[in-house]
């Protein structure tokens, strides 16, 4: 009796050691990740430095993760349609998405979103910020620093124009942050891109611009615009020697525009924390960094709790001058 009781239990023993097996054998979650290729979302038209640091660095990481990265342009409505796109993805992290600043400002600009900017999405990592510029044509003689700009705006309230890229770009509220902390009135001419803009200011249509350092670059140097000052907190590598805005007269003045990669909102933290290796990785190879110099582009990586907390500011800063500069996207 003894023995058979002996046997049973020992039965039941093996029976519940081979039901806990999987559980205790089975993979963690993004284990065999990547297996498959991963797309790239790049929710702008080819061609712009967002597009240029997804295909550098999607060709790094994909070679360090044994998996191509699959770029593809879903541009529209200042980057909501690919938004909206990868917000609605599954969570198998096959999909991800480089944003920019409209991560924090498309929200307070267009109101109503068909997405969450932060419910709807995993922070990966920052990738990179690239200045913006203060520039003008150099063929005004009287035109040699920011504070002339100033000066010459307080002479003719209303009068002086600068252009951006269109409404809500970060080269339009670069322009309404240094109207605010100057105190000044220039009047806004929104483009449909950098393009058009800068060839109003070569033809004298307009007077300044807020250009983005990789459009811009190519015309300081051959001596048509002036640079008169960088938009970041320090001066930029690509252009040593123009001063930050908060050097040229404007304490306290910084735009920093910052590039991001997120994932849909949840993306297995294994899946994030491997993929955040790989690009900050990639971020540190030498022809990457001298891929970047050639855009402007500053590396900065960053893990993906001080992604959130720089979305979470962000968002605060620029909804707050958003309702006091009274924005619309019209």
């Amino acid at each position: 009796m003894m023995m058979k009781r002996q046997q049973v239990l020992g039965l039941l023993g093996a029976a519940m050691a081979l039901a806990a097996w999987p559980a205790a054998h089975a993979q963690a979650p993004g284990a065999n990740w990547p297996n498959k290729p991963i797309r790239w979302v790049v929710p702008f038209p080819p061609g712009g430095a967002m597009d240029a640091i997804a295909r550098t660095l999607g060709e790094k990481a994909g070679q360090a993760l044994g998996q191509p990265f699959v770029i593809e342009n879903k541009a529209g409505a200042g980057g909501n349609i690919g938004a909206e796109f990868v917000a609605r993805q599954p969570a198998d992290g096959y999909t991800l998405m480089i944003t920019s600043i409209g991560m924090a400002t498309n929200k307070p600009l267009y109101g109503k979103l068909s997405y969450d900017p932060v419910k709807d999405f995993a922070p990966v990592s920052l990738l990179a910020v690239v200045p913006n510029v203060l520039v003008t044509n150099a063929t005004q003689p009287d035109v040699k620093t920011a504070a002339d700009v100033i000066a010459a705006a307080r002479k003719a309230p209303g009068k002086l124009t600068y252009g951006s890229a269109g409404n809500g770009t970060s080269i339009h509220l670069a322009g309404e942050v240094f109207n605010s902390l100057a105190q000044i009135d220039m009047l806004h001419i929104p483009y449909k891109g950098s393009g058009p803009a800068v060839a109003d200011l070569l033809g004298g249509q307009i007077n300044y611009m807020f250009d983005s350092i990789t459009s811009a670059r190519p015309h300081i140097q051959s001596g048509k615009l002036r640079a008169l000052g960088v938009t970041t907190a320090k001066r930029s590598a690509t252009l040593p020697n123009v001063p930050t805005l908060a050097e040229a007269g404007l304490p306290g003045y910084e735009v920093s525009p910052w590039f991001a990669v997120f994932m849909p909102a949840g993306t297995p933290a294994p899946i994030v924390n491997k993929l955040n290796a790989a690009l900050r990785d990639a971020m540190k190879q030498p022809d990457v960094v001298a891929r970047f110099e050639t855009i402007g582009a500053e590396p900065v990586g960053s893990t993906p709790a001080e992604l959130t907390k720089h979305l979470a500011r962000e968002s605060e800063r620029w909804a707050q001058l958003i309702a006091e500069r009274h924005i619309k996207l019209d």
